[in-house]
């Protein structure tokens, strides 16, 4: 079989490819979010239309991510992404289109199947053309971009939203996938691992199991975790996902190579970001409403207030970088997530007479706290992952991630919503109880009971937020304790040999 050892002529164009992936799957989110109140006012949207907005697609990509993975694997990398962007752009014009909630949802779940296809083979690819020397600067870039996006999106979705409509932030994916595609196709080469047997029962336990288990955690602000529905949709989960690992281990051709999880840094930068992921889970969505309806922001405005996020973010995905050269990922993924520590802890002083001055500290605490962590905690797990199985394990770390995002989702709205409740006064309107949109909206020209629904919300986003402190300091933890930095690693020496024999025989097609 040819191999190819020299380096990629075209490889930083390549990357330039997988960054317009990847911005696009960025802008979509962001701008998303800052588009949520607009959105459920045009719509006539209830609480639980909004939430299924936002994790309808969470919840079709989680389940469907170590498959797609998979499927880059073994019919090629760049195939899948082209077919994910395809998808992604199509379901986004369809979205401008759309007039309820439902429809809404409907797009949603396709951009989810789309975004699934994409985001494992971005990875993948970054892994398989460029070499160990190359590869920290080239996911440096990535990340970068990815920045960029989480800069622009929110003040790109604002002004789309005062000029425009919410319609307008789903069809401005689609440029941005054309070019993307048309790169994809000039550009960029095809790669896959060698071939093996399928294998379809692992594909189709994976996709229950995960599916389940996002779907269950969804619904535990609504049906509580236990009883009922919750009850058989957790089993099945549970039942799924032990039934994965347990054929995964005894097959000959598995499509997940669990033994990733014998490496420290694989292991540890996993669970480390999907307990961050936990923490972050719905951060921007309440700071959101927090700009919007208890500060009065316009849309535009609440875009901007997240610009001390991305820049510190940028910042500190630059020094992370040379950091992590000098004294290696695990300190730097500890005195990021440290950093990040400390904005949730301001993040629950904050009152409904604190103006901006204290979250936007915050934020950019959060944002450099990120940039220094996030990169390097993924360069660590990404260089335990053989490019023979680049596309599935990157794939494995994204779906430990959605789980967790999943997971802080649904646990912080759930406190969001109840602790609200429990905060409003008790002889305020029953429908004034719900959220703060619709208190405000009941309340119209009485103050007092606006006054009290924003006094509620800033007290139940400060239980929020001293849960998500909580998750990412266990994060820090875990992270200090269980990688380790370049050859501290005994336990992964055997399997960083294999990974090392893999990569040369993964076979690139130009």
């Amino acid at each position: 079989m040819e191999t190819t050892q020299a380096r990629n002529p075209r490889r930083w164009w390549i990357l330039v490819v997988l960054c317009l992936s990847t911005l696009v799957l960025v802008v979509d989110n962001m701008a998303l979010t800052v588009a949520v109140p607009a959105m459920t006012e045009d719509l006539g949207a209830s609480a639980q239309d909004t939430q299924w907005i936002l994790d309808s697609y969470i919840l079709v990509f989680a389940g469907l991510l170590l498959t797609s993975g998979s499927l880059g694997d073994r019919f090629g990398r760049r195939k899948v992404m082209l077919i994910g962007l395809l998808l992604f752009g199509a379901a986004s014009l369809a979205a401008s289109f759309c007039a309820t909630p439902g429809e809404v949802i409907a797009v949603r779940v396709a951009m989810g199947v789309g975004g699934a296809l994409i985001m494992p083979s971005t990875l993948s690819i970054l892994i398989t053309v460029f070499d160990e020397e190359e590869r920290g600067k080239a996911m440096a870039a990535w990340g970068s971009v990815s920045m960029l996006g989480l800069v622009g999106s929110p003040v790109l979705g604002g002004v789309l939203i005062d000029h425009f409509s919410w319609q307008a932030i789903f069809f401005i994916n689609v440029p941005v996938v054309v070019l993307a595609l048309v790169a994809g196709v000039t550009l960029m080469p095809e790669s896959k691992a060698p071939w093996q047997k399928a294998d379809p029962l692992g594909a189709v336990l994976s996709a229950t199991g995960m599916t389940a288990l996002v779907w269950w955690i969804i619904e535990i602000p609504a049906h509580g975790a236990l009883g009922g529905r919750s009850t058989v949709t957790l089993a099945v989960a549970l039942l799924s996902l032990a039934g994965f690992v347990v054929w995964e281990n005894t097959t000959k051709s598995p499509m997940v190579p669990l033994v990733l999880f014998r490496h420290r840094n694989f292991s540890g930068g996993s669970l480390s970001l999907a307990l961050v992921q936990i923490g972050n889970g719905g951060l921007l969505l309440v700071l959101t409403q927090y700009l919007q309806f208890v500060l009065g922001y316009s849309a535009v405005e609440a875009g901007l207030a997240f610009l001390p996020l991305a820049v510190a973010a940028l910042i500190g995905n630059g020094v992370g970088v040379k950091l992590a050269a000098s004294i290696g990922n695990r300190f730097v993924i500890l005195g990021g997530m440290l950093v990040m520590v400390v904005c949730f802890a301001l993040l629950t002083t904050v009152d409904a007479d604190s103006g901006f001055t204290v979250p936007a500290v915050a934020l950019g605490l959060l944002g450099l706290g990120a940039g220094l962590a996030m990169p390097a905690a993924v360069a660590a797990l990404m260089g335990t992952i053989p490019a023979d199985k680049a596309g599935v394990g990157s794939a494995l770390n994204d779906t430990i991630q959605q789980a967790g995002t999943a997971l802080g989702i649904a646990i912080l709205g759930s406190l969001l919503s109840s602790g609200f409740r429990a905060q409003m006064p008790a002889d305020a309107p029953e429908a004034a109880k719900n959220s703060i949109p619709e208190a405000l909206a009941v309340a119209g020209g009485d103050a007092g009971l606006a006054r009290a629904a924003r006094e509620a919300f800033t007290a139940s986003m400060s239980t929020t937020f001293t849960v998500s402190a909580i998750g990412v300091l266990v994060a820090a933890v875990l992270a200090a304790v269980v990688m380790r930095d370049g050859k501290g690693e005994p336990a992964g020496a055997g399997e960083q040999a294999t990974a090392s024999d893999s990569a040369k025989e993964s076979e690139l097609v130009i």
